[in-house]
Protein backbone atom coordinates (compact mmCIF):
# COMPACT_ATOMS: atom_id res chain seq x y z
CA UNK A 1 0.00 0.00 0.00
CA UNK A 2 0.83 3.52 -0.43
CA UNK A 3 -0.27 6.31 0.89
CA UNK A 4 0.18 10.05 -1.01
CA UNK A 5 -0.03 12.82 1.62
CA UNK A 6 -1.73 15.50 1.00
CA UNK A 7 1.32 18.21 0.07
CA UNK A 8 3.95 16.22 -0.38
CA UNK A 9 3.86 16.24 -4.51
CA UNK A 10 5.17 19.48 -5.27
CA UNK A 11 2.75 21.72 -7.86
CA UNK A 12 3.59 23.01 -11.36
CA UNK A 13 3.13 24.89 -14.08
CA UNK A 14 1.22 24.05 -17.26
CA UNK A 15 4.01 24.02 -20.03
CA UNK A 16 3.70 27.14 -22.47
CA UNK A 17 3.80 24.49 -25.36
CA UNK A 18 0.84 22.72 -24.18
CA UNK A 19 -1.63 25.24 -22.19
CA UNK A 20 -2.75 29.32 -22.87
CA UNK A 21 -2.80 31.57 -19.80
CA UNK A 22 -1.78 30.49 -16.25
CA UNK A 23 -2.40 26.56 -15.36
CA UNK A 24 -0.78 24.72 -12.19
CA UNK A 25 -0.82 21.14 -12.01
CA UNK A 26 -0.73 19.03 -8.79
CA UNK A 27 0.26 15.34 -9.21
CA UNK A 28 -2.30 13.16 -7.46
CA UNK A 29 -1.07 9.48 -8.23
CA UNK A 30 0.40 7.72 -11.06
CA UNK A 31 -0.21 3.84 -10.65
CA UNK A 32 3.01 1.64 -11.04
CA UNK A 33 3.29 -1.01 -13.62
CA UNK A 34 1.80 -2.86 -14.92
CA UNK A 35 -0.77 -0.81 -14.18
CA UNK A 36 -1.72 2.32 -16.17
CA UNK A 37 -3.62 4.81 -14.51
CA UNK A 38 -2.83 8.61 -13.05
CA UNK A 39 -4.83 11.31 -11.92
CA UNK A 40 -3.81 15.57 -11.94
CA UNK A 41 -5.74 18.02 -10.49
CA UNK A 42 -5.07 20.95 -12.69
CA UNK A 43 -6.50 24.69 -12.10
CA UNK A 44 -6.93 26.98 -14.77
CA UNK A 45 -6.78 30.83 -14.38
CA UNK A 46 -9.45 33.17 -16.09
CA UNK A 47 -8.88 32.81 -19.70
CA UNK A 48 -6.42 29.75 -19.84
CA UNK A 49 -6.84 26.55 -21.58
CA UNK A 50 -5.33 23.38 -22.62
CA UNK A 51 -4.13 23.33 -26.63
CA UNK A 52 -6.26 20.23 -28.71
CA UNK A 53 -5.26 17.00 -27.49
CA UNK A 54 -6.53 13.39 -27.50
CA UNK A 55 -5.73 10.63 -25.65
CA UNK A 56 -5.22 7.00 -26.71
CA UNK A 57 -7.46 5.48 -23.54
CA UNK A 58 -9.58 8.22 -23.43
CA UNK A 59 -10.40 10.52 -20.39
CA UNK A 60 -12.09 11.48 -17.34
CA UNK A 61 -12.76 14.91 -16.14
CA UNK A 62 -14.57 15.51 -12.98
CA UNK A 63 -14.86 19.57 -12.48
CA UNK A 64 -14.21 20.27 -8.70
CA UNK A 65 -14.36 24.35 -8.62
CA UNK A 66 -15.06 27.49 -10.63
CA UNK A 67 -16.72 26.98 -14.09
CA UNK A 68 -14.90 25.94 -17.04
CA UNK A 69 -15.45 25.24 -20.98
CA UNK A 70 -15.01 21.99 -23.15
CA UNK A 71 -15.26 21.32 -26.68
CA UNK A 72 -14.55 18.38 -28.96
CA UNK A 73 -13.33 19.36 -32.49
CA UNK A 74 -16.66 20.19 -34.53
CA UNK A 75 -18.84 20.35 -31.44
CA UNK A 76 -20.19 23.22 -29.62
CA UNK A 77 -18.17 24.25 -26.77
CA UNK A 78 -20.32 23.58 -23.23
CA UNK A 79 -19.95 24.79 -19.92
CA UNK A 80 -18.92 22.73 -17.09
CA UNK A 81 -19.14 23.56 -13.36
CA UNK A 82 -18.31 21.17 -10.09
CA UNK A 83 -20.17 18.05 -9.88
CA UNK A 84 -19.97 17.71 -13.57
CA UNK A 85 -18.55 14.34 -14.89
CA UNK A 86 -16.59 14.60 -18.67
CA UNK A 87 -15.56 11.41 -20.78
CA UNK A 88 -13.90 12.08 -23.38
CA UNK A 89 -13.25 9.07 -25.68
CA UNK A 90 -9.90 7.40 -27.11
CA UNK A 91 -9.08 9.86 -29.94
CA UNK A 92 -11.17 12.55 -29.73
CA UNK A 93 -9.69 15.75 -30.19
CA UNK A 94 -10.45 18.50 -27.95
CA UNK A 95 -9.65 21.60 -25.43
CA UNK A 96 -10.96 22.21 -21.72
CA UNK A 97 -9.95 25.13 -19.58
CA UNK A 98 -11.34 28.13 -17.64
CA UNK A 99 -13.79 30.85 -19.19
CA UNK A 100 -12.80 34.17 -19.68
CA UNK A 101 -14.11 35.44 -16.26
CA UNK A 102 -14.00 32.55 -13.84
CA UNK A 103 -11.13 29.96 -12.89
CA UNK A 104 -11.37 26.28 -12.74
CA UNK A 105 -10.18 23.49 -11.05
CA UNK A 106 -10.70 19.80 -12.50
CA UNK A 107 -9.25 16.18 -12.03
CA UNK A 108 -8.08 14.93 -14.52
CA UNK A 109 -7.88 11.12 -14.76
CA UNK A 110 -6.28 8.78 -17.82
CA UNK A 111 -4.46 5.72 -18.65
CA UNK A 112 -1.16 5.27 -20.53
CA UNK A 113 -0.74 3.57 -23.24
CA UNK A 114 3.01 2.01 -24.43
CA UNK A 115 3.76 5.14 -21.57
CA UNK A 116 1.67 7.58 -23.26
CA UNK A 117 -1.10 9.56 -21.76
CA UNK A 118 -1.80 12.53 -24.42
CA UNK A 119 -0.75 13.59 -27.61
CA UNK A 120 -0.88 17.45 -28.04
CA UNK A 121 -1.67 19.31 -30.90
CA UNK A 122 -1.93 22.86 -32.27
CA UNK A 123 -3.11 25.54 -29.44
CA UNK A 124 -6.51 26.65 -29.58
CA UNK A 125 -6.77 30.59 -30.79
CA UNK A 126 -8.19 32.77 -29.10
CA UNK A 127 -11.29 33.24 -31.94
CA UNK A 128 -11.80 29.72 -31.33
CA UNK A 129 -12.11 30.35 -27.38
CA UNK A 130 -13.74 33.37 -27.75
CA UNK A 131 -16.76 31.67 -29.87
CA UNK A 132 -17.60 29.88 -26.22
CA UNK A 133 -18.51 33.04 -24.35
CA UNK A 134 -21.86 32.44 -24.80
CA UNK A 135 -22.17 28.63 -23.94
CA UNK A 136 -24.55 27.89 -22.02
Amino acid sequence: MDIRRSGTQPSGKGPAECFTGAVRIDPLFQSPEPARALGVSVTFEPGARTAWHTHPLGQTLIVTAGCGLIQSRGGPIQKIRPGDVVWCPPGEKHWHGATASTAMTHIALVERLDGKAVDWMEKVTDEEYHAGSSAA
